[in-house]
């Protein structure tokens, strides 16, 4: 019986890198002798245990055979006479498929340690192309990795997965996981040229890729094309550690500029409309979570008037929160501001600019905030039919104190 450490244990040590958990392979080990040693077996599908002091998962050496289309068509073998090689070889990327034993020795059969030099992502085997979830776990691996590439060849075998129909077996629950996480990664945009790149994001949010070579104004958007971007959005997002929700936000905010007819093209009037179905339809075939559904559908719907605030007037900004629910979840409203200033940085040169609009709107939020509406409503207890319009009559003499200094000063 020999343990190891595998994996991205193995891959951010040799980085440099901080390493989170630890992935333990036991090679020629039966489960009744990981329970005589005190493990606590927690695997569904194949011998998974626990160390009894670490609490570590430690797998037997296992291999697999596909028996069905998309990533759950899988039979797994687990066995004391499994090699370390045999388990190494399912792995995905040659930089994930090395291992270290007890005594600090790397284990290396596929050209891991070349491939970290060489910063280059490498499928270990033709079996790559049996689990399309592998497609998405390298693309988000390239929005963490910024400086990796991926071979030439693991591109082609990509390509022939997604033109075979193996991504369009990904359950949604697992897209939404995977695009998630590349989200929150350094560099997120490297995640959907990856994705683009091998035609995968065509099948999994066609709404997206539809954006790239769709032009807007050169005056507003001296980058021009729509996908390129949305890409500056998300990784402004990125780099100011926003949340998962701002950056669904960014990511969606200008889906229904793909729908534009292209004899009105570079303007997009009622984009943010068209959006918003596109941002519901994605959410809805994705299952994306409701809070990153809710700000996205806001962002979406928004991003305009936003940016418009210092032309509106104190009662139409008091119906924008209305409009948001602002008053009952301030937090959300800010967090759409954020994602409406990516919006506005996310344009070639206009990434150090200034975007007062937020800060405007905030002020005009807490002036609204200070309005007491229940003695306004029991001004009039006798009439309350009148008291949600004095209410936002209130709100709005409040706004309209503030914003005209305001503007003045930012």
């Amino acid at each position: 019986m020999k343990t190891y450490v595998v994996g991205g244990a193995v891959r951010d040590a040799l980085l440099g890198l901080p390493v989170q958990d630890h992935d333990h392979v036991v090679v020629g080990a039966t489960p009744e002798q990981m329970v005589a040693q005190g493990y606590t077996p927690v695997g569904k599908d194949f011998p998974v245990f626990l160390h009894p002091k670490t609490h570590e998962e430690y797998a037997l050496a296992r291999t697999e055979r596909k028996t069905a289309p998309g990533y759950k068509g899988f039979v797994f073998h687990a066995d004391a006479d499994v090699t370390l090689e045999q388990d190494l070889i399912r792995r995905d990327l040659t930089i994930n498929a090395m291992a270290q034993s007890e005594d600090g020795r790397i284990v290396d059969p596929f050209g891991g340690q070349p491939d970290l030099q060489a910063k280059l992502f490498r499928h270990v085997s033709d079996a790559f192309a049996e689990d399309p979830v592998r497609i998405l776990r390298v693309a988000r691996f390239a929005a963490r990795f910024t400086g990796f590439t991926v071979a030439p060849e693991t591109n082609a075998l990509m390509r022939h997965m997604v033109a075979a129909g193996e991504v369009d077996a990904l359950v949604p629950e697992r897209v939404w996981q995977e695009l998630s996480r590349g989200l929150m990664e350094a560099q997120p945009s490297r995640m959907f040229a990856v994705l683009r790149d091998c035609g995968a994001l065509a099948r999994i949010l066609p709404e997206l890729d539809a954006l790239w070579g769709v032009p807007q104004p050169e005056k507003h958007h001296p980058e021009i094309d729509t996908g390129v971007h949305v890409m500056m959005v998300i990784d402004y997002a990125a780099q100011q550690r926003f949340n998962l929700a701002i950056r669904c936000a960014a990511l969606m905010h200008d889906l229904g500029k793909g729908l534009t007819p292209p004899e009105e093209w570079p303007k997009h009037y009622g984009h943010e409309g068209r959006s918003v179905r596109l941002v519901e339809q994605v959410c809805r075939r994705l299952k994306i979570p409701n809070d990153c559904r809710d700000l996205a559908v806001m962002t979406a719907r928004e991003h305009g008037n936003v940016a418009r605030a210092f032309e509106l007037r104190a009662n139409t900004i008091v119906t924008l929160l209305e409009r948001c629910d602002g008053f009952r979840k301030p937090e959300r409203f800010i967090d759409m501001l954020r994602a409406s200033e990516c919006d506005h940085r996310g344009r070639t040169g206009f990434a150090d600019q200034p975007f007062p609009q937020a800060a405007y709107l905030e002020v005009a939020l807490r002036a609204a905030q200070s309005v007491r509406s229940g003695e306004v409503a029991r001004r009039y207890k006798d009439q309350p039919q009148k008291i949600p319009e004095a209410i936002h009559a209130a709100r709005v003499e409040a706004v309209a104190e503030v914003v005209d200094t305001t503007r003045r000063t930012l």
